[in-house]
């Protein structure tokens, strides 16, 4: 199993759509020339996005956090250029970008340095052999302090490794619950 060059990448999204929509550079200014957190295809990854719809979590409910019995009245629904987490929180959102696995593909995601040294922790599952769709993007604020999240802007790199062989199963072919999913999605049992 090797990680991906960006000739795959660009290759893979040609071919196979692996990418929509996709930035074959590196994106690190809006039309009015303000400066960007970068996005867009890397050496060896690509950096996605996070779109302008967020659900930032309170506890006014006194909830209790469950992921099978999770109360959707948990998260304030919010849509705008910026987000600003609660200290000691968490909010969700969804990548620009709609991403088709490979079969034979494994892409991790890791969150992006500008983001971790402000102690904002971007968390996402591995994406599995043909999984699809929006990525949801869970973004925690570790700080005592309110915390900003850009919208289209880069928040994550994805990391793209093949193996020498496809899986016996992918996740389309078990009907992964979030395959195809669209926006952001809350946990489903």
């Amino acid at each position: 199993m090797s990680i991906k060059s960006d000739h795959w990448i660009r290759r893979m999204v040609d071919e196979h759509g692996m990418i929509e929509p996709f930035e074959a550079g590196q994106g690190r200014h809006n039309a009015a020339g303000q400066r960007l957190v970068s996005y867009g295809t890397s050496s060896y990854g690509y950096d996605g996005r996070c779109a302008n719809q967020f659900k930032i979590f309170t506890n006014i409910n006194s909830a209790v956090v469950d992921p099978k019995q999770f109360d959707e009245n948990s998260f304030v629904d919010f849509e705008g250029d910026s987000c600003i987490i609660p200290p000691n929180s968490f909010a969700l959102a969804h990548t620009v970008e709609y991403f088709r696995i490979p079969r034979n593909v494994l892409t991790v995601c890791l969150g992006k340095s500008t983001y971790a040294r402000c102690g904002i922790i971007v968390n996402v599952t591995p994406l599995e052999p043909e999984w699809e769709g929006h990525v949801t993007l869970e973004f925690s604020n570790t700080t005592p302090l309110p915390a900003r999240i850009y919208a289209n802007e880069g928040v994550a790199q994805f990391l793209f490794f093949e193996s020498d062989e496809p899986c016996g199963t992918s996740y389309k072919d078990r009907g992964g619950k979030y395959q195809g999913q669209t926006g952001v999605t809350l946990p489903r049992t």
